[in-house]
């Protein structure tokens, strides 16, 4: 089976939505039912690539590759996911955090995808600690103080396998100095408490009065997830097509809120650093 990793990186605020509301917010953002982690449903994403890309291929050849009603496509598209979550910090630039579990996940499916990765082996992580790049003694994340727990070249090692990930030089540079790994249940809670909620408003074209008030979850800019294309066995021309289609164009948009210029991510696929 031939596969491919693909880095979404949003560049705007992104809302892959769920289907129901689940407390003050009308709209939050889909989830994990296990971890309650950021997704993007792998219907949802197959469905944005398949508005990207048909306008570069006929519809026959769209068919071919992304499949139709009675047929299955060549590709499939897995859940987008989550790797890097921006949050704030009292020091300096924000922060991308990831946690021990995000990155075992990242490595089981690099080796699914036929890559040949180093061995990186996460240490426990305790509440309150945190890996990080520097001598400080301690960060800031939100409201939420982190000591320093020592890593030695932990992190230079997983700087190398993210890096292809992101699509930009600037990007890759200050990864080191920004990754910080904490435990997995304090990601949860960044992750379930830390994103935007905005107020959106309907006002009336006559009387400027507000028709319908709502709230909307959403994850922000810098926010990095990844899928995986798989394709099917005797098929991997339709995956060099994809490839192609998305070199010469690597931006999609994903989610709601198109009007408002929200969703836009950039592509780039997993192959620096490491070899099939």
């Amino acid at each position: 089976m031939k596969a491919d990793i693909i880095g979404l990186l949003s560049e705007t605020s992104m809302h892959p939505g769920s289907e129901s509301s689940t407390g003050v917010v009308d709209l939050p953002i889909a989830r994990e039912i296990t971890t309650a982690y950021p997704v993007i449903t792998g219907s949802s994403l197959k469905g944005a690539f398949r508005e990207s890309f048909e306008d570069r291929m006929d519809k026959k050849e769209t068919d071919k590759v992304f499949g139709e009603q009675n047929r299955a496509g060549d590709i499939s598209v897995s859940d987008g996911r989550i790797l890097l979550l921006p949050v704030r910090t009292l020091i300096g630039h924000y922060k991308w955090v990831t946690c021990p579990y995000i990155l075992d996940r990242l490595f089981r499916d690099l080796k699914l995808a036929g890559y040949k990765i180093e061995e990186v082996k996460i240490p426990e992580i305790k509440q309150g600690k945190a890996l990080y790049h520097g001598t400080d003694e301690e960060i800031f994340l939100e409201e939420i103080t982190f000591t320093h727990q020592e890593s030695q070249d932990l992190l230079g090692k997983l700087t190398k396998i993210i890096k292809p990930l992101l699509y930009h030089k600037s990007l890759k540079d200050r990864l080191l100095n920004q990754l910080v790994i904490i435990s997995d249940d304090e990601f949860a809670y960044f992750a379930k408490y830390g994103l935007e909620v905005r107020a959106r408003n309907r006002l009336s074209s006559e009387t400027k009065t507000s028709e319908n008030l709502w709230y909307e979850e959403c994850l922000p800019p810098d926010t990095l997830f990844y899928t995986l294309f798989l394709c099917r066995s005797g098929k991997e021309a339709s995956l060099e097509k994809l490839q192609e289609a998305f070199l010469e164009k690597p931006y999609i948009q994903i989610g709601g809120n198109e009007t408002i210029g929200q969703g836009w991510c950039v592509l780039s696929r997993w192959e620096e650093g490491g070899e099939k």
